[in-house]
C-alpha cells in the first residue's frame, strides 16, 4: 500500500505516570496498574505531501485504564493554533496513524488501543526542550502543563543519566530518560510528580522512525 510522502523531524518530549524508566519501554506492565501520558513536540523540520510544517508544534494526551495493550483509551489531539487548515489537516492525519505502515509507528499503535477520540484543540503551545540536559516545559493554558529535569539520586541530589537505546522501537532509536511532573483537568485528567519522562530527537516517517 501506498502511503503519502511525510516526515517529521524535531525534539519530542514525553512524561507518563511510571516510575523512572517505565516498564512499558521493556514490554513490562505499567508501574501502577494504568498508563496516563502526555506528549509535545516541536517540528523543526516536516511535510506532509507539499504541506510543509516547519516550527508547529503539537501535543497529545492519554490514558488508558491498564496497560496500553489492553485498550479502552482515550486521547486528545492538540495542535499549534498558528497551523492553517492544510497544516492542522496534516498533522492530525500524521497523529491518527492513518498514513503509516501497520505498527511502524507509535501513532499506528497508539491508535488501535484507543476508544475514545477527543475532538481536537487548536491552541497556544508553549514548547522548549533541552535533550542533553533532560530538561523541558509545556504547557497549553487550561489543559496541561508538563516539565522534566534530571533523574536524581535520592542519597547525594546528584544528577543521575541515563539513555536508552531501542533499535527497533516504534517511537525512538535513542532517548534520554528523564523526571517528570505532569498535571492536567480536563477532558484528560494527570497528576503526578517524579515520574518517568524522556527526551529524544524524534525524526519519523510512515515507516517509522529514523536513525
Amino acid at each position: 500500500m501506498a502511503y503519502i510522502d511525510w516526515s517529521i523531524r524535531g525534539p519530542e518530549v514525553t512524561t507518563c505516570n511510571c516510575n523512572w524508566g517505565c516498564p512499558c519501554q521493556f514490554n513490562s506492565l505499567p508501574s501502577h496498574g494504568n498508563c496516563r501520558a502526555a506528549v509535545a513536540m516541536r517540528i523543526d523540520e516536516g511535510h506532509f505531501g507539499k504541506v510543509k510544517l516547519d516550527g508547529l508544534r503539537w501535543v497529545g494526551l492519554f490514558a488508558w485504564p491498564g496497560a496500553i495493550h489492553e485498550g479502552r483509551g482515550e486521547a486528545l489531539p492538540i495542535v499549534d493554533e498558528r497551523a492553517d487548515p492544510a497544516q492542522r489537516e496534516a498533522i492530525l492525519k500524521i497523529l491518527s496513524g492513518e498514513e503509516t505502515e501497520p505498527g511502524a509507528t507509535m501513532f499506528n499503535v497508539f491508535a488501535t488501543t484507543f476508544e475514545k477520540m477527543h475532538e481536537p484543540r487548536f491552541a497556544h503551545i508553549e514548547f522548549e526542550a533541552d535533550i542533553e540536559n533532560r530538561k523541558a516545559h509545556f504547557s497549553v493554558d487550561g489543559l496541561v502543563e508538563a516539565k522534566t529535569g534530571p533523574i536524581t539520586n535520592p542519597i547525594t541530589g546528584e544528577a543521575h543519566r541515563a539513555r536508552v537505546s531501542l533499535p527497533h522501537g516504534f517511537e525512538y532509536r535513542e532517548a534520554e530518560y528523564a523526571s517528570s511532573t505532569t498535571h492536567a483537568d480536563r477532558p484528560i485528567a494527570l497528576d503526578w510528580a517524579n515520574g518517568h519522562g524522556h527526551l529524544t530527537m524524534l525524526h519519523m516517517t510512515p515507516t517509522g522512525p529514523v536513525g
